[in-house]
């Protein structure tokens, strides 16, 4: 019988990281210990009220980047001053779970992130109060999958880390330990 695959990071999450949390926090169960429970990237496309093509492209780097069909993200309501109509589509989204979404943290934290420019890590002001994380990526080309060339327009994304921690303290910690560069 073939051996079932397990994303490298998670590995180590259950075998390193999962030990460590529990000393630090003192836990009674490893039921109690916070773990990532999904990342949820998000490209708002504003301009895509003018020309739909750029909701199109939007799909596809989001396709490309996480190896998952996005949702189409549709308006609430009208807004005339925007030129928005309500249900119209407006950006897209994807929710990434399990293997996939350990394998999406290994790679922005290994190779995507390190590629920015200037880049000194992430702020570790942006936890919501409830153990989540936001990072905002200004543009699409720092990830290894998007051609440079064939880029209509820059886009910048929005990735939330939703954690299964109670404290902004024990979700620090979790994504600290998973590798997270936070700026000193």
């Amino acid at each position: 019988m073939a051996e079932k695959y397990v994303a490298r990071l998670k590995e180590k999450y259950l075998s390193e990281i999962m030990p460590q949390l529990m000393a630090k926090y003192n836990y009674s169960s490893v039921m109690q210990v916070p773990h990532l429970e999904k990342i949820v990237i998000n490209i708002g496309v504003g301009d895509a009220t003018q020309n739909s093509k750029l909701l199109e492209d939007a799909v596809n780097d989001l396709t490309v980047i996480s190896g998952q069909k996005p949702l189409v993200t549709k308006s609430k309501k009208s807004i005339a001053s925007f030129k928005l109509r309500a249900n119209q589509a407006i950006g897209c989204k994807v929710t990434l779970r399990g293997n996939r979404m350990y394998e999406f943290l290994d790679k922005l934290v290994t190779i995507t992130l390190p590629r920015v420019r200037d880049f000194r890590g992430v702020s570790r002001n942006a936890f919501d109060g409830r153990g989540n994380y936001t990072l905002g990526v200004k543009e699409q080309i720092i990830f290894p999958e998007i051609d440079y060339d064939k880029i209509g327009k820059l886009r910048g994304m929005d990735i939330v880390m939703v954690t299964t921690a109670n404290t902004d303290e024990e979700a620090f910690t979790l994504l600290d330990l998973l590798g997270m560069p936070f700026a000193k």
